[in-house]
Formats: C-alpha cells, sequence, structure tokens
C-alpha cells in the first residue's frame, strides 16, 4: 500500500512540477538515450541522522518507480571521501548526479567538475556553493530557524538563550542562524531575551555540543532556552540541561521519533517537521527530469555566491505537543503509538 501511495504522489508531483512557472532551468547538453533507463547516482554525507535513512528509502522507491536506476554512494561526514566517491559516480555511466554535500564549500570543485563532464547536478537539501547546479531542492531553511526561535519566544518571552548551531559547513546552519536571529531580533521584547552563548561546532557533532553545554552551563548557571540546529543536537542540549537539574525549553527540527517522544512527555518544547515524502519525491522526479534534458521550472532561484540557482522551496511545519496529532501523527510520518510509548495520550 505504501509503494502504491508513493508511486500515485510521484506521479501526481511531476505534474505539479510541470505545470509551475516563472524560472526555468535548462539541461544544454546531457539527454538520456530513448528507451534507456536513466541512472542516477545519489552521493549522501551521512546516515548519522535519522531523517537520512527515509530520504534515502523513499527517494530510491520513487526512483525505482520512475523506471530510473540508482547508485549511491554515502561519505560518512568525510568531506574527502564525498569528493572521491562523486569522481567514482561520474565514471560509472551516470546520468545526473544527486548530491546531498558534507561540505559546501569544499565539494565546489568536484561538482563543477562533473558539470564540465555534461552532466546535470541536482543539490538535495543542502546547497553547494559556486557551482552553478542546475536544481536546488529544499526546505524554506530560513524559516525553519525563524519557526523554531519564534516558538520558544512565545514559551519563554524572556531569559537566557543558548543557539546550538549546526555543522559550520552546512550552508543550511547559516540558514538556519539567519531565520533565528531574525525572529530574536524581532521580538516583542528587546533587552529581555539574552543571547548567553552562541555555539558553533565543526560537524553536525553531539559530543562537540554536550561539551560546549557543559561550559554554557558551568559559565552562566541558569538557561532558559535552546534553539538547537537538529534535534540529535536539542538530544545533547537536554542531556546536559537534565543533568544539571535545569528546566528549558528546547527547539530542535528533523522531527525525529525520539524528540517527538520528548514533546510528547515534556523534556522538549518543539520541533520543525519537513515532510520529507514531498522533499525526496520532488528531488527523484526533478532528477530524472534532468538525465532526459526536460525543462524545469521552478518559482525561485537562490543565490549560491556566483550565480541565481533555480530553487524549489517547500514549507516547513512546527510541531508542538498540541499539534503532534494534526502533523507527524496525522501524515504517519510517526504512529502515535510510536511517540506515546511512555506516556499518557
Amino acid at each position: 500500500m505504501r509503494t502504491d501511495r508513493i508511486k500515485t504522489i510521484a506521479v501526481f508531483s511531476i505534474a505539479l512540477i510541470l505545470a509551475s512557472s516563472l524560472s526555468s532551468c535548462n539541461l544544454r547538453r546531457h539527454r538520456v538515450a530513448q528507451g534507456k533507463a536513466p541512472v542516477i547516482g545519489f552521493s549522501l554525507d551521512s546516515l548519522v541522522v535519522e531523517r537520512w535513512q527515509r530520504d534515502l528509502d523513499v527517494f530510491t522507491r520513487a526512483a525505482k518507480d520512475l523506471g530510473a536506476e540508482l547508485i549511491v554512494e554515502v561519505a560518512d561526514q568525510d568531506p574527502a571521501v564525498q569528493e572521491k566517491q562523486v569522481r567514482e559516480l561520474a565514471l560509472r555511466g551516470i546520468d545526473v548526479l544527486v548530491i546531498v554535500p558534507n561540505d559546501a564549500d569544499r565539494l565546489s570543485v568536484v561538482v563543477r567538475e562533473v558539470k564540465a563532464k555534461g552532466l546535470p547536478v541536482l543539490s538535495y537539501d543542502r546547497l553547494v556553493h559556486d557551482a552553478n547546479v542546475d536544481l536546488y531542492v529544499s526546505f524554506d531553511n530560513e524559516k525553519v530557524g525563524y519557526l523554531m526561535a519564534e516558538a520558544i519566544i512565545k514559551a519563554v518571552p524572556e531569559g537566557n538563550y543558548v543557539i546550538v548551531n549546526g555543522a559550520r559547513n552546512d550552508n543550511n546552519t547559516i540558514m538556519l542562524n539567519t531565520g533565528i536571529h531574525r525572529a530574536l531580533e524581532s521580538s516583542s521584547s528587546p533587552g529581555k531575551l539574552r543571547i548567553v552563548e552562541e555555539i558553533w561546532p565543526a560537524a553536525w557533532d553531539s559530543e562537540e555540543v554536550r561539551s560546549d553545554m557543559e561550559g554554557a552551563v558551568a559559565h552562566y548557571g541558569r538557561i532558559d532556552a535552546v534553539i538547537a540546529g537538529n534535534d540529535m543536537l536539542a538530544e545533547a542540549a537536554i542531556g546536559v540541561l537534565a543533568e544539571n537539574r535545569i528546566s528549558a525549553k528546547v527547539a530542535g527540527q528533523d522531527a525525529d521519533l525520539a524528540a517527538c517522544q520528548r514533546i510528547a512527555e515534556g523534556s522538549q518544547h518543539a520541533t520543525i517537521y519537513k515532510p520529507i515524502e514531498r522533499l525526496a519525491l520532488k528531488a527523484a522526479g526533478f532528477a530524472v527530469m534532468l538525465a532526459r534534458g526536460e525543462r524545469i521550472e521552478t518559482d525561485s532561484t537562490i543565490f549560491d555566491g556566483k550565480s541565481q540557482v533555480p530553487y524549489v522551496r517547500l514549507e516547513p511545519i512546527l510541531v508542538t505537543r498540541e499539534t503532534l496529532g494534526a502533523t507527524v501523527i496525522r501524515d504517519g510520518f510517526h504512529s502515535a503509538d510510536e511517540i506515546y510509548r511512555n506516556v499518557k495520550r
């Protein structure tokens, strides 16, 4: 039943894609031969975060349903490994590269090399800088940051705030941070919200964040709110707070199962739900279209440092204890039994 649903959504998504208009990107060189199954090379940074396995599963099913073949490489958060894997993918007869870059800047050179071979490139969820990719498909990451901060401001209108950013080398982190600060600066009680610490880990690393949070707690004592780059980092922050018997409102993103359970239990205030099926299905459809040299229409662009890149922007959704049922549970992202496993509904 789930596979049939993905097929239906995939076909519908492609129909919507073709119906959209304003900005467009055109593939000028590469085109899959008539009757040949497109081969998609998928270069994934890692599977460390829960959501990436879900992305990969949905993308894989959708690509196969659309008649494409898929070659997947996972770099385990190592940009040097990802560079090597991308070059190898380009030599394995792929018709399009889909990439979730570990490092937005370091991967620029190898992506430009792939494009120089006449292969189209789709930047999935994270943007590659200065590479003029053919398409970027992601959620509105600045809005993700804004929604997290807005939810925390409503819950904690004054007090000591800690911002736990994501990896420095991830372009999404910069966009999230911009959204967070925009919300904080537009707060109705400026001066009452004090950003006492802003953590910038080198990678999406819970241990590094845990160490920095311990330092923040030791230095400031009272922490009232934490806005974290994702739910994994939120969990690390919550662990440190709990160990120090500090009750604070914490927000993250990705709507991981553990985060939704924490929201139900009351230890995490909010997360941001990014419907992965929508992202992965659209990206799979676009990848096939790029491989076939078909025209793609988008309604916005994003600047990659050198060029305006066609951008398919999806809407994120705030999740709190009050909206679990109307969001992640209703969509089947997680079941009610899973989320409320440890608490009464």
